[in-house]
């Protein structure tokens, strides 16, 4: 009798534990699953970006493909593009763009626009920006070269975009398509801050000798959306 109602009190018991394990088990698969999943998503979100960049980074390298020697164009991994003959830019010292520069950039904005204005990039770039960068020569009007030339690429880096919306590329335009310019487009002066050394690498990070004329350069270089992608990855780790 006593060995019965033992037998009764075990047999609910091992069922339980049972049931505790199938439920254990069923919230594992499912949690692996939805672990699995989100790495796919977040796989698909990373090679999108990366697609993107390839893309336009071949694009441009297509569009440019006749134009790089003759213009003395860079275009780099990181989408940005660079005028590297200071000689045809602007007079030394000055922001005025030289008639020289003025006839390759009326030649080279259609192109680019062409490119980054197609309707696939729209979500993916974040700004484009034109830079002026100067050597580390002093210009002489006050006593801080550094921000002499500042101004200087700052002036500079403003008069392209003046020039830019002043050609018909800009001007005609759909409502739209100059909205989204103008929400991109930025005008900077970086100065003597990034100069470059012999083979363009910025000379910070190489610890190479400036090279001051390669570093006197204009730059159109996109930044992609790639900080909401991060952003976006992350919060789907988090959640």
């Amino acid at each position: 009798m006593s060995g019965t109602k033992k037998e009764s009190h075990w047999i609910p018991l091992a069922d339980l534990m049972t049931v505790l394990m199938v439920i254990f088990l069923f919230m594992s698969i499912s949690y692996m699953a939805l672990v699995e999943k989100r790495q796919k998503e977040q796989n698909q979100i990373f090679k999108d970006y990366e697609e993107s960049k390839v893309a336009l980074y071949n694009e441009l390298n297509e569009a440019f493909k006749n134009d790089f020697a003759k213009w003395d164009l860079k275009l780099d991994n990181d989408l940005s593009i660079k005028f590297t003959n200071p000689q045809v830019l602007f007079p030394t010292g000055k922001s005025d763009i030289t008639s020289h520069f003025q006839t390759i950039l009326t030649d080279f904005l259609p192109k680019y626009l062409s490119v980054v204005l197609q309707e696939k990039y729209k979500d993916k770039i974040a700004e484009i920006r034109i830079e002026g960068h100067t050597d580390t020569k002093p210009i002489g009007l006050s006593g801080d070269p550094y921000i002499d030339n500042m101004k200087l690429s700052q002036d500079r880096g403003r008069n392209v975009l003046a020039f830019l919306r002043s050609q018909n590329c800009f001007i005609n335009l759909q409502p739209t398509e100059k909205e989204r310019l103008q929400y991109w487009l930025t005008a900077n002066g970086l100065s003597y801050g990034r100069t470059v050394d012999k083979d363009y690498k910025i000379s910070f990070d190489s610890k190479q000798p400036i090279d001051n004329d390669k570093s006197r350069r204009v730059e159109f270089r996109i930044v992609t959306t790639s900080e909401a992608i991060i952003n976006e990855a992350l919060k789907n780790i988090n959640e």
